[in-house]
């Protein structure tokens, strides 16, 4: 059993890395979803066998999003990590297919950027409404101390939101149905958090909602030509440059051993450092990574 182990976790454990770097932005932010969900449940299980779930509890919250804004203070990372937190099977399950359905629509039409915007923005968008929400109507004012989000689904909605309204009309088949309009399935998703809220996971819903509305309009937007998140993408571009390893470049110039007039010398040497201006301007933009074979050599 142990060699079997030993053979098969270097193979899984090259393909997650394999799919990790090659794969598009929604198939990492699906990977990572399932990597956080898998980390705490595994965590959970081994504290619940030394009899220790308070800590797992405690664990859970310090990535959750409180409704409370003292606490959000000390814990201003939860904006961010709690739309990557599940504690549910069918939590996750139905976030990554809705993520992965509408993914896929997204990059058939915008590019993986605009995804990651779409995504995070969205996010935070929504934990940003359902804070405000909590902290502003009456009706939550004793339940804001205990209470907490987490979950993918409100930046997940807004790439939903987003996509339903850069492409309204684009159709997809579901189950007994037929045909259908995503445009239709996005106003049906809202609709349904709209009349839920009375329910007992109001907060999830007032989430769900703040994340559809920075969809909408990011949609509306880039309808227009206008990307309200090119400042958060040039963000995010410096904090990968960060990680990304830089190649040093050796050019070599050396004239032909063939004879050549001092015109043609001249000429063959201002193409050449466009060419090089062209791809060190290539790189700047995309990295190394992004050049052909050709390019590299």
């Amino acid at each position: 059993i142990t060699e079997a182990v030993n053979a098969i976790k270097p193979n899984i454990s090259e393909e997650i890395k394999r799919m990790f770097k090659s794969g598009t932005t929604m198939t990492r932010l699906i990977l990572i979803n399932l990597g956080v969900f898998l980390i705490i449940k595994l965590l959970g299980a081994f504290l619940f066998l030394f009899q220790q779930a308070d800590i797992n509890n405690d664990l859970l919250n310090l990535f959750a999003l409180p409704a409370d804004t003292a606490v959000l203070l000390k814990r201003p990372w939860t904006l961010i990590s709690y739309m990557f937190l599940h504690n549910e099977f069918f939590h996750i399950l139905f976030n990554m297919l809705w993520l992965f359905w509408f993914g896929k629509i997204f990059l058939e039409y915008l590019d993986q950027k605009k995804l990651l915007s779409a995504y995070i923005l969205g996010g935070i968008a929504g934990g940003v409404f359902y804070i405000l929400c909590y902290n502003v109507f009456p009706v939550f004012e004793t339940a804001v101390p205990q209470s907490i989000a987490l979950g993918a689904s409100a930046a997940v909605l807004a790439v939903v939101a987003t996509i339903s309204v850069y492409s309204p009309d684009y159709t997809i088949r579901l189950f007994f149905v037929g045909a259908v309009k995503i445009k239709y399935i996005a106003l049906f998703s809202i609709a349904i958090d709209i009349l839920s809220i009375q329910s007992g996971n109001a907060g999830g819903h007032l989430a769900h909602l703040g994340g559809a509305m920075f969809g909408l309009l990011y949609g509306y937007q880039l309808r227009k030509g206008k990307d309200i998140a090119s400042g958060f993408n040039r963000f995010m571009d410096k904090i990968f440059s960060l990680f990304t390893p830089r190649t040093k470049l050796h050019v070599k110039y050396k004239r032909p051993t063939k004879p050549e007039s001092d015109i043609e010398y001249n000429g063959r040497k201002v193409d050449e450092q466009k060419e090089i201006d062209r791809l060190l301007d290539k790189i700047s933009k995309s990295g190394y990574s992004a050049l052909t074979k050709e390019e590299k050599r």
